[in-house]
């Protein structure tokens, strides 16, 4: 999953971010597949109409539910809340009686006379909260919108499971105006248009719940860019409401990154269609508020800030969709038991999200220096900013522990930390390898060979995983796992720098215009509702040179007047200053306005960098170039 955020609020720091089911009783008299209905062009107070239609039961209680947890997330989504109307009805027509037992879950208890069900589904989008992610609502790219000219249709959010169905082919049927784009990868099996051409119904097959709840679709006004990276096609979908940004002008972004992935991974098993899905939020009231990814087998879902401009998207786009392409490897062609028979409702969790998520943020980081897309400076300050943002949560946390309660406190609010630590595990593992066998493995060729071990449908056995990477490779590991990753001890990296010629030293490290490296440098006062700069903005070089002291009031920015009711607007585009920008600041202090009118200049803190050390041997520089070049 890339529930990864990209920027947090004044609420944190602004950043560029299963159980095994138990075999049901089939209560069908047939396999006949669950038929299922969506009609865009039949919307009601923002809510959409849903259509289930099972089959025949023959037993006379049944459960429907909409899913709890949805995999790639690793927090509680409730999409059960969202529905509003539901109903059941028999074959003659009439109304039957359901149980709601809880958020998710409906029960009834004369399914021999059930006919078809229906409801109505809220979309999450428009009532999301600041923050996004571990709040309460699903994180946006697990999420749902409904607008006339957008509809975001993370299925799971609309389209639920009868518990002993789940195995079930499902054919779902679309309806929507005539004009709208539509894209997904779930296999479309035929359209036909109303007489009058006014609406046009897709109907797509998906051999089981999972492939559902796999396979997202975007339908509405938005353009379209295809084209091939190799064996593979993909069909880019970016839905831009203001028209900031396109397809088009992405297009060159994501090809040259998804062929330096390709490259990258040589052999390794791939799809031949990938989709992804871009919604861009204009930061009004009702637009999402957590920015990052969603993965699935053969597509993600992004939302990020339409603000932004168009280098900052494609750096974001990078970070975020190569992030969401490598899980192919791991948990996609790589999981345990947990992720290969998912429980929606009452899921249990790997202890192995060091890997899911870390290995795969590492790949997404690595691989970009590998293959050139940016220098060794810049990989060094990426891996400085992830040991930074580390050491922020709690270092001396089991990761393994913290894995497998992912859900519940105080382990939650750690799970950013599978970006920060997990992906520094990802290195040290990478480094080990790559010591101990002279540079010829690394962590890639490893999960290469877990690949071939085991694959997308066969999953290893929880327990077991470290043991058998230990068996595979080195005993180095084993210490650095029982230690690391099960134990509570920190990791000295100085220990991993120095096998591959590197130090960490003190100089000036570029920041940007509300921040000193991840510390933001403005705070909100809650009883007046004003912005002001912290004692952190003494540490940053451009507001210092402008003579701005702590507790100095933020009045207007560039004719802007600067309250909390607009900060994270005010602030996203501060934020996405640029050197050379003509800029006019009011502020307030002690009574006196002072106004800053200037040029922008590049900002710097003071802070760590992470550097070539001179007198590195030649050994050393061996072990680097193969750990960096691979």
């Amino acid at each position: 999953m890339k529930t990864r955020l990209l920027i947090a609020t004044l609420a944190g720091v602004l950043l560029v971010n299963c159980s095994a089911s138990k075999k049901a009783i089939n209560d069908l008299a047939t396999n006949n597949p669950v038929e299922t209905s969506i009609d865009l062009t039949a919307v009601k107070n923002d809510k959409l109409p849903v259509i289930i239609n099972p089959g025949r039961f023959v037993s006379e209680t049944v459960t429907y539910r909409l899913p709890r947890v949805v995999q790639g997330t690793y927090s509680v989504g409730d999409f059960g809340k969202y529905v509003d109307d539901f109903k059941a009805f028999d074959y003659k027509g009439n109304e039957i009686t359901v149980s709601k037992i809880d958020t998710n879950t409906w029960i009834i208890n004369t399914a021999t006379k059930l006919d078809y069900i229906t409801y109505y589904v809220n979309d999450t989008f428009d009532i999301e909260e600041v923050g996004g992610i571990g709040g309460e609502q699903p994180f946006s790219p697990a999420g749902t919108n409904i607008e006339p000219d957008n509809y975001v249709l993370n299925l799971h959010g609309f389209i639920g499971y009868f518990d002993s169905l789940k195995s079930n082919q499902y054919k779902l049927s679309v309806s929507a105006p005539s004009n709208f784009v539509r894209t997904s990868a779930l296999q479309e099996t035929g359209t036909e248009m109303s007489k009058d051409g006014k609406t046009i119904t897709s109907h797509y097959l998906a051999p089981r719940y999972f492939d559902i709840t796999d396979n997202p679709m975007m339908y509405g006004l938005f353009d379209v860019e295809e084209f091939q990276v190799e064996n593979i096609k993909i069909v880019l979908s970016v839905y831009s409401p203001n028209k900031l940004h396109s397809a088009k002008s992405l297009k060159e972004t994501i090809f040259k990154m998804m062929q330096a992935q390709k490259r990258y991974l040589g052999d390794i098993d791939s799809t031949p269609r990938y989709d992804i899905f871009l919604y861009l939020s204009d930061g009004e009231e009702d637009a999402p508020k957590g920015f990052g990814a969603l993965e699935h087998h053969t597509s993600t879902v992004v939302v990020m800030p339409e603000a932004y401009t168009d280098e900052a998207l494609a750096e974001g786009m990078i970070d975020v969709v190569s992030h969401e392409f490598f899980h192919i490897v791991t948990p996609l062609s790589v999981h345990s038991e947990d992720v290969h028979y998912f429980d929606y409702n009452n899921p249990t969790f790997s202890k192995h999200l060091w890997m899911y998520e870390g290995v795969t943020e590492y790949f997404a980081t690595l691989f970009q220096v590998d293959q050139n897309l940016i220098d060794e400076a810049a990989f060094y300050k990426k891996i400085m900013e992830k040991i930074q943002g580390s050491l922020r949560l709690d270092d001396s946390m089991s990761f393994t522990v913290m894995s497998e309660n992912v859900l519940d406190e105080p382990y939650a609010s750690q799970y950013y930390n599978v970006y920060q630590k997990g992906a520094l595990i990802g290195m040290c593992i990478d480094i080990l390898l790559r010591e101990e066998s002279n540079g010829q493995r690394g962590i890639l060729s490893l999960m290469k060979e877990l690949s071939m071990k085991y694959g997308k449908n066969k999953p290893f056995e929880d327990d077991k995983l470290i043991d058998e990477i230990v068996a595979m490779t080195y005993t180095s590991l084993r210490t650095f796992f029982d230690k690391h990753i099960i134990g509570t001890t920190p990791i000295n990296y100085n220990e991993f720098f120095e096998k591959v010629g590197l130090e960490v030293a003190e100089g000036q490290i570029p920041t940007n215009y509300i921040q000193n490296g991840a510390a933001l440098i403005v705070a909100a006062n809650h009883e007046d509702g004003s912005l002001f700069f912290t004692d952190a903005v003494a540490d940053n070089s451009f507001w210092s040179e402008q003579g701005v002291l702590p507790n100095d009031i933020i009045k207007e920015i560039n004719g802007t007047p600067v309250a909390i009711q607009n900060a994270n607007e005010v602030l996203q585009d501060v934020y996405m200053w640029e050197p050379g920008k003509e800029i006019e600041v009011k502020l307030f202090r002690l009574g006196k306005q002072i106004v800053i009118k200037t040029t922008t200049t590049q900002p710097y803190t003071s802070g760590e960098l992470l550097l070539p050390k001179p007198d590195a041997t030649d050994a050393q520089v061996a072990l680097r170039r193969a750990w960096l070049k691979g």
